[in-house]
């Protein structure tokens, strides 16, 4: 009899594990690579691509995102084929580029993001990033809608090309101007379909918002993430992730809701030296946040 009742109370509890656990498998957040924007080094990587590659993989680092491109210099010298070769020799990869698009956001030309999207395909990257904006582009509300519209317009070519085009924030974009913000119009303007969301955490913080709330309120948008901490002395400055203000195991509970597929490191200055800083950040990244 108390075997029967064992067997019973055990078939009970395992019952009842199958029930929760498919909720707690769906709440899980996704497998996410330990990623760097390599701006985070550019007072290095121009010197030496390779070596600069080799140490940061050897830092913790599983992808990067790039920046600077052009049709002329390529990567800091190397062809995108190139380029491709150095990050398979350090098992890096790269999703995710930073590309200068004033002028398509100007006149729509698209010469110059044809050549993006050869450059993004050619190194396996999956998105193409606007990552800022000439002040004059973004001078009026009526200006937003323009942008928003461009987008969309990027978003067509690089879907067509098998690519994502994402915007990236700063905090010029929660400033009102004709009742309304860059940010406010780009979510309302741009189709989900077409444009994804780079969200720079420590930009949206220093704007005076909470991440968490702003991709609540927006779910699925923000495909990737720049990873950023808030120095705790200088909030004008970056330090290393876990030691500033920024409350990373919070807004790490949102990925499933932001639609999170990429992470970046950035920091845009140091106080130590910039390997020891890169490496210590991407420990915390993997210990406290990924795990």
């Amino acid at each position: 009899m108390m075997q029967r009742r064992n067997f019973l109370k055990q078939a009970g509890l395992l019952s009842a594990l199958s029930l929760v656990a498919p909720r707690h498998l769906m709440a899980a957040p996704p497998a996410l690579k330990i990623g760097l924007q390599l701006y985070t080094l550019r007072d290095y990587i121009a010197k030496d691509v390779k070596g600069v590659l080799a140490k940061i993989a050897k830092a913790g680092y599983q992808e990067v995102e790039t920046y600077g491109y052009s049709k002329e210099k390529g990567f800091w010298g190397l062809t995108a084929p190139e380029f491709k070769a150095a990050l398979t020799a350090n098992k890096l990869t790269t999703s995710s580029g930073h590309y200068e698009m004033n002028g398509f956001v100007r006149d729509g030309n698209p010469e110059a993001l044809n050549s993006y999207i050869e450059a993004a395909k050619a190194c396996g990257q999956s998105y193409i990033v606007v990552p800022h904006l000439d002040e004059k582009l973004r001078a009026s509300a009526a200006d937003f809608k323009n942008v928003a519209d461009k987008m969309n317009k990027a978003g067509q070519l690089c879907k067509a090309a098998g690519l994502r085009v994402a915007y990236h924030n700063h905090d010029f974009e929660y400033k009102a101007i004709g009742g309304t913000t860059l940010f406010e119009v780009l979510l309302k303007e741009t189709d989900p379909a077409l444009v994804d969301f780079e969200l720079d955490l420590y930009w949206v913080v220093r704007a005076g918002l909470d991440p968490v709330k702003l991709m609540a309120a927006n779910p699925k948008r923000f495909s990737m993430w720049h990873v950023k901490d808030m120095d705790k002395a200088k909030p004008e400055n970056n330090t290393e992730v876990g030691a500033g203000t920024i409350d990373f195991k919070k807004i790490f509970q949102s990925t499933s809701a932001s639609g999170l597929k990429h992470i970046f490191m950035e920091q845009e200055n140091f106080a130590i030296d910039a390997y020891q800083s890169i490496t210590q950040s991407a420990a915390y990244i993997k210990k406290n946040l990924l795990s």
